[in-house]
C-alpha cells in the first residue's frame, strides 16, 4: 500500500511542489542525487572511482513532451560524455539513458528517440565507454526493446534493462542472454496492472532469482541491480555454480544506498557499479526510490527532521 501511495505521489503536481519547496529538502536529496550540474556529477564520479567503484551516470528527466526538450537532453548527454572523455574516465564510467527523455512519447517518438540515442551512443564510443537504456513504465517496454535491437546493430555494447516485477521478465532475459549482451536486472519501480506485473514482494523476489539464473547461466554480461543481501548472496552462489570470474558480471547499487556494502563487495574483488543520477528533475526519481524500499523513506523523513 505504501509503495502505491508513493508512486501516486510521484505523479502528483501538488505533492511535488510541497516536497520541492520544503525547507532543507535539497540538502537531504544530495544523499541520493549527485547534484544538478555536470560538474557536480563528475565530482562525485571522481570520488567514487577513487574508491574502486564503477559508475553509470543518469541525467534526470523523462516523459519529454516537446521536441526541443528532447534535443536539449540529448545535447546534455553529449556534453557529459565529452567531459568524461576529457577526464579519461570512460573505462570506469558509462551513462544510462531514458528513452522517454529523448522523445519516445512524442508523435513518431520511437524514431526520434532512436536517432537521439544514436547520437549519444556515438558520443559514448568516442569517450570509449558505453550506454545502457533504462527501462521505464510497462507501456514502453516493447518500444524500448525495439530501439535496443536497432542500436545494437551499430553499437553492440548497448546495455539493456529488465525489470523482474514484469511477468515476462524471465522470457526477456532468455532472449537477451547472448554473447556480449549487457543486461541490467532490477526489481522495477513503476506502477503496473496485475495482468502485467507481480505485486507482492515475495513474487518479485522469486522472479528476480529466476531471471538471475537465466542471466548467470547465459553467455552475456549480467549487471545485477539490487541492495537485497539475500539476492546478493544468491548471485555469489550462482557465480560459483557457473564458473563466472569476478569480471564476468557486476553488482549495481544506487548512489547513497548501502555505500558500505558497495565498498565491501568491491574490496572482495567484485565489479560494483554505482548508479549516479544528477540534474534538476530529481523529484520523480526520488519518489520511486522511496517506493522501492521503505527504509529509504524512513531515512528521508529522519533527515528532514534532523535538519529542521
Amino acid at each position: 500500500m505504501l509503495r502505491q501511495v508513493l508512486l501516486a505521489a510521484s505523479r502528483s503536481g501538488g505533492v511535488r511542489q510541497l516536497v520541492e519547496t520544503a525547507p532543507y529538502t535539497r540538502s537531504v536529496v544530495r544523499r541520493f542525487v549527485a547534484g544538478e550540474s555536470v560538474t557536480n556529477a563528475l565530482t562525485v564520479t571522481g570520488r567514487l572511482i577513487s574508491d574502486g567503484l564503477l559508475i553509470t551516470l543518469d541525467h534526470l528527466g523523462e516523459d519529454t513532451v516537446e521536441m526541443a526538450q528532447a534535443e536539449t537532453i540529448t545535447a546534455r548527454y553529449e556534453e557529459l560524455l565529452e567531459r568524461l572523455a576529457d577526464a579519461q574516465a570512460g573505462s570506469r564510467a558509462e551513462v544510462s539513458v531514458k528513452l522517454t527523455a529523448l522523445g519516445q512519447l512524442l508523435d513518431g517518438g520511437e524514431k526520434i528517440a532512436l536517432e537521439n540515442a544514436r547520437r549519444i551512443c556515438a558520443a559514448a564510443r568516442n569517450a570509449r565507454t558505453t550506454v545502457t537504456l533504462d527501462m521505464e513504465d510497462h507501456t514502453t517496454v516493447d518500444s524500448t526493446l525495439r530501439v535496443l535491437r536497432e542500436l545494437r546493430q551499430d553499437f553492440p555494447d548497448t546495455g539493456a534493462v529488465i525489470q523482474a516485477y514484469l511477468r515476462r521478465a524471465e522470457e526477456y532475459c532468455a532472449e537477451l542472454a547472448d554473447e556480449g549482451s549487457r543486461v541490467r536486472l532490477c526489481k522495477g519501480a513503476y506502477s503496473a496492472p496485475d495482468s502485467v506485473a507481480f505485486a507482492g514482494r515475495n513474487e518479485v523476489d522469486r522472479s528476480y532469482v529466476r531471471c538471475m539464473k537465466v542471466l548467470m547461466g547465459g553467455r552475456g554480461y549480467p549487471m545485477l541491480a539490487t541492495h537485497d543481501p539475500r539476492l546478493i548472496e544468491i548471485a555469489g552462489a550462482l557465480a560459483v555454480l557457473h564458473g563466472r570470474d569476478g569480471d564476468s558480471f557486476e553488482y549495481q547499487m544506487l548512489y547513497g544506498i548501502r555505500p558500505n556494502e558497495q565498498q565491501r563487495l568491491a574490496g572482495r574483488g567484485a565489479q560494483v557499479r554505482v548508479y549516479v543520477p544528477y540534474g534538476e528533475e530529481w523529484y520523480g526519481y526520488l519518489m520511486r526510490r522511496l517506493a522501492e524500499r521503505p527504509a529509504n523513506l524512513g531515512f528521508f523523513l529522519r533527515s528532514l527532521v534532523s535538519k529542521s
